[in-house]
């Protein structure tokens, strides 16, 4: 058995050491889970769950079909480090986070509900994690659309053990068959069962514990969100022939259709283009405004239409997101706020040339700091 001193954190000195086991550990059994309560969740590890494992502490056996193919949102060149990952938040409303088979329902629904009512302790447990009354449960799930994820996604996952669910954090590889509710959240997990709610996500470095797959890339995970309203139907995409369908919300896929208005880009394209969590190149000198020049402000004295570049009609940056340090410093400021003993110069409209050698000394200076 794995040492408990291997895994121990300073951030978790206050839980029990049972959940880093649990984080661990492969989860082959109900008695391997967390031990601990909700608060668990924030904890600074985080469980990698491929697309068949059914985790610590599963509710219930796999209801999940056929394992879908992981969906090529991001294929790393090199083995990836824990130490750098972006969890990127994406609307649960967006057309193709999720994909399925026409008309075949990623999980079984019917059998989950049998196997979650069918334990009453489980049940309780279920009902309590998901937020509803546990003789909810067979509506509630029929509520649901069942699906596949087409991008690695964290989540808050809940574990069973003693009678009482237990919440970690999971990065579910693409591909998990998932049950979806109407704003496009993640709710349970078809490979055991488990209730999920939305990911709590720390600062600073994360470990990730359990088992990477091909194309696991911590820079290119992502965080549902709810969608802004309740839909009744979600636009997915067909794993078979990369096409769009409309799933409508609580059907298994026999209404599955194509949709009337499908979404302006095509099904394969990459739901996190262009992806912020790689690191981006330096800007180029070439998109850098070139500096002022300290005898520019002369130019509304010039009626001569050369003299009109003075950096600021540039066009703006290609790229906006990206921050370009030391723009700030090299923006001018402008003469009005400079110089407060100009007033003296309409006195002498006739002799302009005594204040003109005094304002170019100034406004050197003025650049120059």
């Amino acid at each position: 058995m794995r040492s408990q001193g291997r895994f121990r954190r300073t951030a978790l000195a206050a839980l029990s050491a049972g959940v880093l086991l649990a984080v661990a550990g492969c989860g082959e059994g109900g008695d391997r889970t967390a031990k601990g309560t909700t608060g668990t969740a924030e904890a600074k590890d985080v469980l990698l769950q491929p697309i068949a494992s059914p985790g610590p502490g599963p509710f219930t056996a796999s209801t999940a079909r056929a394992a879908e193919s992981p969906s090529p949102t991001g294929a790393p060149d090199d083995e990836p480090d824990s130490g750098t990952r972006t969890v990127h938040p994406v609307s649960g409303a967006v057309p193709g986070l999720y994909g399925g088979t026409r008309s075949v329902a990623a999980c079984d629904v019917e059998r989950q509900t049998t196997l979650l009512t069918d334990d009453k302790k489980k049940a309780s447990a279920f009902a309590e994690a998901a937020g509803i009354e546990a003789v909810q449960i067979p509506g509630y799930l029929k509520s649901l659309a069942p699906v596949v994820l087409r991008a690695d996604a964290q989540v808050t996952n809940h574990g069973y053990s003693a009678g009482s669910a237990t919440a970690f954090q999971a990065v579910l590889q693409a591909g998990t068959a998932v049950l979806v509710d109407s704003r496009g959240m993640p709710r349970v997990r078809c490979a055991c069962g488990n209730p999920m709610g939305p990911p709590v996500v720390a600062d600073g470095k994360v470990a990730h514990r359990g088992e990477r797959w091909p194309g696991y890339d911590p820079a290119r995970i992502v965080a549902v969100e709810p969608g802004v309203k309740a839909a009744t139907s979600l636009i997915i995409v067909n794993t078979d022939d990369n096409s769009w369908i409309e799933r409508a919300m609580g059907d298994s896929g026999g209404r599955d259709r194509v949709p009337d208005d499908p979404p302006p880009f095509e099904p394969d394209a990459d739901l996190l283009f262009p992806s912020p969590g790689r690191p981006s190149e330096p800007p180029s000198p070439d998109s850098t405004p070139s500096d002022p020049a300290p005898s520019e402000p002369q130019a509304p004295t010039d009626p001569g239409p050369d003299e009109s570049s003075d950096g600021f009609g540039d066009p703006p940056p290609e790229e906006p997101w990206e921050y370009e340090e030391g723009i700030p410093e090299e923006v001018a400021p402008e003469p009005t706020q400079v110089f407060p003993a100009e007033p003296e110069e309409p006195d002498g409209p006739d002799a302009p040339a005594e204040p003109d050698a005094p304002m170019e000394a100034d406004l050197g200076d003025v650049f120059a700091g």
